[in-house]
């Protein structure tokens, strides 16, 4: 079958089912991270890349390209609870890109890492007949071995999801800010059963938690936070929102809400729905998917 007959999804499940994993590995392939166990402790792993043509179009300011390469991997530390240590940056551009924007594209990555204390180490940088490709591999760790997955979902849990949603495209995609310091702050304060930052979509991550936890979902589509401006439809199948979404007890709900108020006053806590034993497991719509046609 080809690529886009399979859909992202299966394609990513089939390349990894079979992949060597030690006993060091506590989670591999599949969540917002991997988790490995070096010398007693956990380390996070993750890397994710930007193309032009598909995160960013050509006109893109270079320091915010830069600035999104690195903080998607970022993203994906925070969905785990973790902090992020140190950054590999992997680049291939054309041989006659002007200088100046590649230099801006650095300003970029290096103002996002300076603003999440990331140790920018090294990579690899090649050329190529374009598109340009920035990959970055970012590692991490977790406090104590408490690291929240995809796959810790139960039944009844309450479903949250931070900031608004929907209409990336307006400048959001690039300019997000990865909620590191709230991921690390619920792991720490509560029973974070399930969690994952939203980057295709909550049409598309959503179920992929769901099915990681074996639980199906009902959400309140009223309820969703949106962007000004979006619609349903925005706030379900846009993606690039980099927003968490968690799973919690319901026991958790009143202390959750009243210390996220007084914690991250700024920042919109939203309940949308709940995990259920017996219940859909996917949208009508999806988010992006890579190969979809």
């Amino acid at each position: 079958m080809k690529l886009d007959e399979l859909g992202e999804d299966a394609v990513v499940a089939q390349l990894t089912r079979s992949l060597r994993l030690d006993s060091r590995v506590r989670l591999g392939a599949g969540d917002d991270c991997a988790v490995v166990e070096t010398t007693g402790d956990l380390q996070l792993l993750k890397s994710d890349c930007i193309i032009e043509g598909i995160h960013f179009l050509p006109d893109a300011d270079p320091k915010w390209i830069g600035w999104k390469a690195i903080c998607r991997s970022i993203s994906d530390i925070a969905a785990m609870g973790g902090t992020p240590l140190d950054a590999l940056v992997t680049l291939a551009v054309r041989p006659d890109t002007e200088f100046t924007w590649l230099k801006r594209v650095y300003l970029g990555l290096q103002t996002a890492a300076k603003s999440y204390a990331v140790n920018v180490v090294g990579g690899e940088t090649a050329k190529s007949p374009g598109p340009v490709f920035l990959s970055v591999t970012v590692t991490g760790t977790v406090a104590g071995g408490r690291y929240a997955s995809r796959s810790g979902g139960q039944k009844d849990d309450l479903l949250y999801v931070t900031g608004k949603l929907g209409g990336s495209i307006a400048g959001r995609h690039l300019r997000f800010r990865p909620r590191v310091a709230e991921a690390r702050w619920l792991v720490q304060q509560f029973p974070v059963h399930a969690m994952m930052d939203l980057s295709d979509g909550l049409a598309s991550d959503l179920p992929r938690l769901a099915r990681a936890s074996r639980v199906g979902f009902e959400v309140d589509l009223a309820t969703l936070p949106l962007h000004q401006g979006c619609s349903l439809e925005n706030g379900l199948q846009d993606g690039e929102d980099y927003e968490l979404l968690f799973a919690v007890p319901p026991g958790a709900k009143r202390k959750l809400e009243a210390g996220w108020r007084t914690t991250f006053p700024k920042l919109r806590l939203t309940g949308i729905g709940r995990l259920v034993e017996n219940g859909p497991s996917q949208f009508i719509g999806k988010g992006y998917d890579h190969f979809a046609r």
